[in-house]
């Protein structure tokens, strides 16, 4: 029995002339995702990717994984082929749904007919196809208000589909369709989720994480490329560089006075961020602050680190508290290595009382004592490099 991946494109519909665009960059990152698993026909019509199998050997449970991490599909089902007669949707109605309907109690039959040729119209492809699974399970009931299971039956131009119900997809835009832009990632809850909100919104990642040893260890390296890997699943792969960020730091602690060394350091960060960016040709800037979340979150806070930057900064859970964040890091796997307790940069040196309400040029002002660009080109000099997928 023939069977295939049914892809809708959701949000993709309403881009119009651009469409196609947003269309050719998810069947490519289909293909990819899929490649290892054998050959594979894709072909789409009518708000729908055919993903068909060129054979038997391919593991679709896999591939039905896969694809919900694809970004940009709303939704995705495994279906049956049949010939365009209701001698054979019938038949498979009964055959290729007996396995599922006979786990469940109750179930309705939806129809689409897109060829509108087709020799009957929906309402009667429903009762014909009800009526067949019912005398297949006798014990089941027909509940058209809320049932265990929908069955669909779709006749378009060249087949008929039966499926039961559907897998809801990941959602959002294809990766690569809004540019590039670079995630600031710590460790921590936050910045993965942000990482996981923009790229969902279509953006391709790169990431920059500060490390500061020996007040950081190798653990806080790694835990920051597990996290990576999370976000990566959906992403796909994203390009890391870690900066060397002890000496800045010991500076900011030897010439700055204590109470801005937070707001120093998070400037100090974003002008190598974009430095680093602008040669990576990313166009914008992620990081994960939530508004008034921590000292360095308010509002004169983020403005004075706004100061130093030459792109655009995205801040997705700016609006966000905890708990919706942590919901979201639950949901992309993230949460359980995110509160491993190994430190980042970020809570080195940490001043007893924070500034938390600088005025303009401050900040500035308290930062006279650092020879910033070489401090900076320094930095530059030791990233290392490298690719998680």
């Amino acid at each position: 029995m023939k069977e295939v991946i049914l892809i809708k494109d959701g949000e993709l519909s309403l881009k119009g002339l651009n469409r196609r665009n947003f269309e050719d960059k998810m069947v490519s990152t289909i293909r990819r995702r899929l490649k290892d698993l054998g050959e594979i026909k894709i072909t789409r019509a009518q708000s729908t990717i055919y993903v068909e199998p060129q054979s038997e050997e391919f593991d679709f449970e896999e591939a039905l994984d896969r694809v919900g991490y694809i970004f940009g599909i709303a939704a995705f089902s495994r279906a049956c082929v049949c010939q365009k007669n209701m001698d054979d949707i019938l038949l498979k109605a009964k055959t290729y749904l007996i396995s599922t309907l006979s786990q469940v109690k109750s179930f309705k039959v939806e129809a689409k007919r897109a060829d509108k040729a087709f020799e009957l119209k929906s309402p009667e492809i429903c009762r014909e196809v009800g009526g067949a699974i019912l005398s297949a399970c006798p014990d089941l009931k027909v509940d058209v208000h809320n049932p265990d299971i929908v069955v669909n039956v779709e006749v378009r131009d060249y087949a008929a589909y039966i499926r039961a119900g559907q897998i809801k997809g990941a959602g959002g835009l294809p990766v690569g369709t809004s540019g590039r832009a670079q995630v600031l990632i710590s460790g921590g809850i936050d910045s993965p989720v942000a990482a996981w909100t923009m790229a969902k919104r279509g953006l391709t990642l790169n990431a920059i994480h500060f490390a500061s040893p020996p007040y950081t260890s190798a653990r806080a390296e790694q835990k920051v490329k597990t996290l990576l890997s999370k976000v990566a699943k959906y992403s796909g792969t994203i390009k890391l560089a870690i900066v060397p960020f002890t000496e800045i730091q010991e500076q900011i602690a030897r010439c700055c006075e204590e109470d801005y060394f937070t707001l120093i350091m998070r400037r100090m960060m974003m002008r190598i961020a974009c430095r680093v960016s602008e040669k990576d040709e990313c166009l914008g800037l992620i990081t994960g602050e939530s508004l008034g979340q921590v000292a360095s979150q308010t509002l004169p806070a983020i403005a004075a680190t706004d100061e130093v930057c030459s792109l655009p900064v995205f801040r997705p859970l700016i609006g966000m508290d905890k708990e919706e964040i942590i919901t979201i890091s639950r949901h992309i796997d993230a949460f359980e290595t995110s509160i491993l307790p190994y430190e980042d940069c970020c809570t080195v040196f940490t001043p007893k009382h924070p500034h938390t309400r600088p005025k303009p040029g401050q900040c500035s002002q308290a930062e006279k004592g650092l020879d910033i660009e070489s401090l900076i080109e320094r930095a530059i000099a030791g990233i290392e490099y490298s690719f998680i997928e």
